[in-house]
């Protein structure tokens, strides 16, 4: 289980790495082409995501790499599947209807939730 954990939460740390870091850094207009809610919300709201989704990443390898509070990978995991939760939210309400890869990162998530309980 702990080589499943690592795969899967490497990949969605890596993930979380490039969306995040993008609403950081990216202007309003350089994220519309691919995140069309953009507009529906305030540009500290989108920067404030980024950040999360940052401290996310982290939170999935950094705890139990080091093996100080690996409890943390799991409170990151969960906080990670109420966000992608809250992102399908905004995409049924909005006219972005495209919620397949919000729904691919819940189930990675709970994937890694799953397979971490060895070591936590």
């Amino acid at each position: 289980m702990d080589i499943a954990y690592w795969i899967i939460a490497g990949l969605l740390a890596l993930f979380y790495l490039y969306a995040g870091a993008l609403k950081v850094i990216r202007s309003r207009d350089q994220l519309r082409p691919m995140m069309a809610w953009v507009d529906r919300v305030p540009l500290p709201a989108v920067r404030a995501l980024g950040v999360v989704e940052l401290l996310g990443a982290a939170g999935l390898i950094l705890p139990p790499l080091t093996g100080i509070a690996p409890w943390l990978a799991l409170a990151a995991a969960i906080g990670l599947m109420l966000l992608q939760l809250g992102a399908i939210v905004v995409h049924k309400t909005g006219e972005d209807r495209r919620i397949t890869l919000n729904i691919g990162l819940l189930v990675a998530t709970a994937a890694a939730i799953w397979s971490a309980p060895t070591w936590l």
